[in-house]
């Protein structure tokens, strides 16, 4: 049994994402895979979220508080990882660990990192943000505390259109400290999608009907055109989409249920008329209604999916193309000392 260690030296690195890819993969290799996200005593325990996904994308049997525990007390932070440890990595070949930022300002936080990655004598990966540019600044000095154990580095959400020259830069910045670039990931908008439901909740509004639909993934965002006669044109652009359309415009509401459609958010004070609600009803679409205006609507969705999280099984189609194309699987078996 081995561990796997992710840890990155910022916030929203994507490591729950690199844990279900990889979680995925291993599973589809025969291995049985565990997971663990142990919360520090001094940090809100936020990781039900996360480690209620990866139990679902897991299959995991083990409690879910198994997987996130918070640990405080007297006994050393060593001790009481090992002791979660154990409890869940029972019949286990892999047990992914998903550790804090690592770059922290808090320094406590960097020492408990390398604190955890010793007690379970781990193979690290770093998983840094290309979004933010994490992987520059202070990042050698960043890992040395690891030491034989890291494995390299995956780096993440990278602009597809710029996939190769960040490969070629990234290889070439870390060829003289040996440190082993695991894959160069695309940035896809696909994998952090709303659903319906939250769609409707961060515009705080009310699903009308079909709300069993809630759970359907939102692939693209469109607002209400001006022009009534190029309603159709304008909404058949896109696919799998949810349009916003001000209530006093039932005609590009129309318009937008005749293309295709996830749902139609209905902005303002007027309500949804007779043929709009038949004409959702008839095709399936839901119809959420809001009382903000048209770009108050617009700003929270997009808010909304720039703090999006990968936590969608749907989405581990698309995950396990990307972690086929671009992602070293073959490094990381060898570093874990596996056999595919």
């Amino acid at each position: 049994m081995v561990a796997l260690y992710l840890v990155s030296s910022t916030e929203a690195a994507g490591k729950t994402t690199i844990a279900a890819g990889v979680g995925k993969r291993l599973l589809s290799d025969g291995k049985k895979v565990g997971f663990l996200k142990p919360i520090m005593a001094d940090k809100k325990p936020d990781g039900d979220s996360d480690a209620a996904f990866m139990k679902q994308v897991l299959a995991l049997s083990e409690p879910l508080e198994s997987l996130y525990p918070l640990r405080s007390g007297e006994r050393s932070l060593a001790d009481r990882i090992r002791e979660s440890y154990i409890e869940v990595s029972q019949n286990k070949d892999v047990i992914i660990v998903e550790g804090s930022g690592l770059q922290s300002s808090d320094d406590n936080l960097n020492k408990a990192s390398y604190e955890i990655a010793g007690a379970l004598k781990a193979k690290v990966i770093i998983v840094a943000s290309y979004s933010n540019r994490s992987y520059t600044a202070g990042f050698i000095n960043g890992y040395k505390g690891f030491g034989a154990n890291l494995l390299g580095i995956i780096l993440n959400k990278v602009p597809k259109s710029q996939l190769r020259r960040v490969y070629d830069e990234v290889t070439s910045k870390f060829s003289e400290t040996e440190l082993r670039i695991l894959g160069v990931l695309p940035e896809d908008r696909a994998l952090f999608t709303l659903t319906i439901g939250e769609l409707a909740d961060h515009v705080q509004g009310e699903i009308l009907n079909n709300s069993e639909k809630s759970v359907e993934l939102v692939e693209n965002l469109m607002v209400g055109a001006m022009a009534v006669d190029s309603g159709l044109d304008y909404f058949g652009r896109k696919n799998g989409k949810a349009v916003v359309v001000k209530g006093d415009r039932p005609d590009m509401q129309m318009a937008a249920l005749e293309t295709s459609i996830k749902c139609l958010v209905i902005s303002g004070i007027t309500a949804p008329i007779d043929y709009v609600r038949y004409k959702a009803e008839e095709k399936g679409v839901p119809l959420i209604v809001t009382k903000d205006d048209t770009s108050t609507v617009m700003q929270s969705i997009e808010d909304a999916l720039g703090k999006a999280r990968f936590n969608q099984e749907k989405k581990l189609v698309k995950l396990a193309e990307i972690i086929e194309q671009h992602l070293d699987i073959q490094a990381i078996y060898s570093g874990l000392g596996l056999v595919k």
